[in-house]
């Protein structure tokens, strides 16, 4: 009894993953049919996500800049050892 256990659950993991590709499959494919108007939708979007990752890197930078600037001038030594 115990020999089929390993063979049922791989059997069922292999359908249940070959299913869930084969949807994940069709589904891109029908998105990509679906035209061009979402690839400028899309451009929009990733336009918009490189500016907030721009600003979020740049407020960041600034963050550190204006966090060792404080420290030197409360006397905190910053040093790399």
């Amino acid at each position: 009894m115990m020999d089929w256990v390993p063979v049922v659950f791989v059997t069922f993991k292999f359908l249940v993953l070959g299913t869930g590709m084969f949807f994940a499959i069709k589904w891109h494919y029908d998105q990509g049919k679906k035209g061009k108007e979402q690839a400028d939708e899309m451009r929009a979007v990733v336009r918009a996500g490189g500016k907030v990752a721009v600003v979020f890197a740049l407020s960041l930078l600034g963050l550190g800049l204006v966090t060792f600037v404080a420290g030197r001038m409360l006397g905190l030594d910053l040093s790399f050892p």
